[in-house]
């Protein structure tokens, strides 16, 4: 003898079979990614199999069920998103500070070393602006400034020395080599 209704479990697989590809494809235009989809479909069919002795129109439910989870997705992605650019906001206000930070003592930096070639002799400032801010060889400076590579060699060292000592009795520098 067979049943003049079907069980729980078997209306269940006849909702899967018939409603499964319809569902992935309705959730799939919610959350525009086919791996979301299937895994919110899975969910909405645990859920309504869980339910399924309380529930009187199962299709209602299953796709209802899909729908707010898709919806929930949804929201759960848009808070990720404005967590994430909020922090990368935070992240580039920092980054904006550092930079302003960074920038001022580079430039105090750089005009402090500044004032200590500005008193170098100018053969002797000539020599050493070429061999540390244009990176030109002791050769290459001797050749531009037409004089020996010995006398190019004296410069500089006496420019390291004489920026060094500038900067630390004037502005409490630490030692820095600039050859």
């Amino acid at each position: 003898m067979t049943p003049t209704s079907d069980s729980p479990t078997e209306t269940f697989s006849k909702l899967f079979a018939e409603s499964r590809q319809a569902l992935l494809r309705y959730i799939r235009r919610f959350v525009r990614s086919s791996e979301t989809a299937k895994e919110i479909v899975q969910e909405a069919f645990l859920r309504t199999y869980r339910e399924r002795d309380s529930i009187v129109t199962p299709r209602a439910f299953l796709f209802s069920t899909a729908r707010n989870l898709a919806a929930n997705e949804i929201r759960h992605r848009r808070t990720v998103e404005r967590d994430a650019l909020s922090s990368a906001d935070e992240l580039s206000g920092e980054v904006e500070q550092e930079s302003l930070e960074s920038g001022l003592l580079r430039d105090e930096r750089n005009r402090l070393i500044q004032q200590a070639i500005d008193r170098l002799p100018p053969q002797c400032r000539a020599a050493f602006t070429l061999r540390v801010f244009h990176e030109c060889s002791y050769r290459e400076v001797a050749d531009r400034l037409g004089i020996s590579v010995k006398t190019v060699e004296k410069h500089i060292s006496r420019g390291i020395r004489e920026t060094n000592r500038y900067l630390q009795l004037h502005y409490g520098a630490t030692r820095r080599h600039y050859g």
